[in-house]
């Protein structure tokens, strides 16, 4: 798959391409209710970082992360800057229940979603768009394992903010 072009993407099967902002003001509404994978893209060649997370603080921990981190960690040349996946191993989780948990924690809320915490440390982290494919018989964490090492292997880096993987 070539993580840097959008037909490339759709034509693997991903479906939305929302804003942020629209899915935490809808809150996940056009997100289907079964387990798949989704991205976060971003179409910034040079973004700024916060020096503080938005995020929430999960179990009391703070998600910041150092700017000079955030640097090094940031891919060039693609528009994927997370990969995840709903409903993976023994999970029920749905993409819409997932991308719920990733909107809540975005808005400061101190919920269970501490995969991908480098986004809301993009300043433009609202205008970020995310897109999802829907699984039935593939098991969305081998799918997201997958996916991570495509990409490792192409930019010899995770995505952005897939921090374990």
């Amino acid at each position: 798959m070539l993580f840097d072009n959008l037909t490339e993407i759709k034509s693997a099967g991903f479906f939305g391409f929302e804003e942020i902002q629209s899915l935490m003001n809808n809150n996940c509404t056009n997100v289907p209710e079964r387990k798949g994978i989704y991205f976060v893209l971003t179409d910034e060649l040079n973004p700024e970082f916060l020096s503080q997370s938005v995020g929430g603080h999960f179990k009391g921990k703070n998600p910041t992360v150092s700017v000079p981190d955030l640097q090094s960690k940031w891919v060039e040349k693609t528009l994927v800057v997370y990969i995840g996946q709903a409903g993976g191993g023994a999970s029920d989780a749905t993409l819409k229940k997932r991308l719920r948990q990733f909107m809540k924690f975005g808005q400061g809320q101190p919920v269970g979603h501490w995969g991908g915490r480098l986004i809301w440390q993009l300043k433009n982290n609202r205008k970020l768009k995310i897109c999802w494919k829907t699984l039935i018989t593939e098991d969305p964490r081998e799918v997201e394992k997958n996916l991570i090492q495509q990409f490792e292997n192409h930019y010899y880096k995770k995505p952005f903010a897939n921090i374990a993987g």
